[in-house]
């Protein structure tokens, strides 16, 4: 969450979620619009949103990029062991663009339309 202050409202601070956020104008004043539709007006320029916005997501970024390296790969799930099983050794798609088919051609297609 960032926090801004409203304006009108002797600044009173309030805490976003930055994700919801749809447009920050600039009309004197700095109005954020959400993705909700509901507006505020904030004593905070456009640019110092989007400053709040970038150091909130960069932090967001940081700590799951650390949390990763520090962690043991995760066993793989039940989902995955009983995909993995089921495809056995087939061999990998291949694009549909009119390359060679790698799969049996009893099989009905995935995509006819294509």
């Amino acid at each position: 969450m960032i926090v801004l202050h409203r304006l009108g409202h002797n600044a009173e601070e309030f805490h976003l979620n930055p994700d919801l956020i749809l447009l920050v104008e600039a009309l004197p004043d700095t109005v954020v619009t959400l993705t909700t539709g509901t507006r505020f007006v904030v004593a905070e320029s456009p640019v110092r949103v989007a400053e709040e916005v970038r150091a909130w997501r960069t932090e967001i970024l940081r700590d799951a990029l650390g949390r990763r390296r520090d962690e043991a790969p995760a066993a793989r799930s039940p989902m995955a062991r009983v995909v993995s099983s089921r495809l056995g050794d087939r061999p990998p798609l291949t694009a549909v663009d009119g390359a060679a088919a790698t799969e049996d051609s009893s099989r009905p297609a995935d995509h006819p339309e294509r």
